[in-house]
């Protein structure tokens, strides 16, 4: 297991390399600066040539980019990913402040799909042929087919303007109404209101897309021999489906698994900007408008790290799942 977990942290640590270096070199290749973009939202704000290249020098912007990314990578090293240009605040700061907020929306959405695809996929390979199933997966085909930004568009129309004024009215944009110093029930409750519509909006997609998958590995193993031995046996249909054939198909969810966290997070920056949710998603979108490398690099780096740690949860815990599998 060591020389595994060895050989894994290995391959990462190149992999994270390889990404970082390309993010970095495609993020200097943007058109404009952090200054430029600076100037063009202040057209008021004036700057002679001299200061112009004093700046550009502190923010290292005079040297070519393999310059800069070797200084960056040198800062990570040391545990230092850099000031932020634009906010004058250290990245690490930025990252701790929006990190909660996004996993609050994300794990939700990751719990519910779970609670809800398994079950799904699970009635839809009982019913396979029936008239129920076929609605619910035309339902569900819909569903996945239906853009997440239109959808979030759409839901902000009905439930924050065409039900203004009712109790099914909810809240169209940011995380809380109230202040900080309100009652703890009170913020809660208001922070859940304001949560419905981006959860909604991250969680549909994926939990008609989970399970079909579920439905589809079902299928397969349903036809496997063990199975008819089982119901000739007399084994009831549901312990069939539950114990003998969706242990079975465990492996392929536990890679589905180990990949729904980072595409989650890396899909959140779209939900985070229509719903002014204060996430990462919301300030990985804002850096690359304004420019702003130290940040754009610290959220890459923490969005490949999620993807890569998602990857070996999924290579540990095929042991767990199936015994025949060893790492070794």
């Amino acid at each position: 297991m060591a020389t595994y977990l060895l050989r894994r942290v290995l391959l990462g640590v190149l992999t994270l390399l390889v990404i970082t270096c390309f993010v970095y070199g495609l993020a200097r290749a943007m058109p404009g600066t952090p200054l430029t973009v600076q100037l063009g939202e202040d057209p008021s704000r004036k700057l002679n040539p001299e200061d112009q290249e004093r700046l550009r020098r502190i923010y290292g912007l005079d040297k070519p980019w393999y310059m800069g990314y070797a200084q960056w990578l040198g800062n990570v090293v040391r545990g230092d990913l850099g000031r932020s240009i634009t906010r004058k605040q250290p990245v690490t700061s930025l990252i701790a402040e929006r990190i909660g907020p996004t996993f609050l929306v994300s794990g939700t959405a990751l719990v519910l799909i779970w609670l809800l695809a398994i079950p799904l996929g699970l009635y839809a390979s009982a019913r396979s042929g029936h008239a129920d199933e076929r609605t619910t997966s035309l339902l569900l085909y819909v569903l996945y087919s239906f853009p997440t930004f239109v959808a979030a568009l759409f839901l902000q129309v009905i439930f924050s303007v065409w039900l203004r004024g009712t109790p099914w009215e909810l809240p169209l944009f940011g995380m809380t109404d109230l202040p900080a110093d309100a009652p703890w029930p009170a913020r809660w409750a208001d922070v859940a209101r304001h949560m419905i519509l981006p959860v909604t909006c991250q969680t549909y997609v994926a939990l008609a897309y989970d399970s079909r998958f579920i439905k589809a590995n079902m299928e397969e193993v349903l036809r496997q021999d063990y199975i008819r031995t089982a119901r000739a046996k007399g084994v009831g249909p549901w312990r069939v489906l539950v114990r003998h054939a969706f242990r079975n198909t465990l492996i392929p969810l536990v890679t589905l698994l180990g990949l729904s966290l980072p595409a989650l997070v890396g899909g959140s920056v779209i939900i985070e900007q229509i719903f002014t949710w204060p996430g990462m998603g919301r300030l990985f979108f804002e850096s690359i408008r304004e420019r702003d490398y130290p940040t754009i690099m610290g959220l890459t780096l923490m969005f490949s790290v999620l993807t890569l740690l998602g990857q070996l949860l999924a290579d540990v815990l095929y042991c767990a799942v199936d015994p025949r599998v060893s790492v070794e």
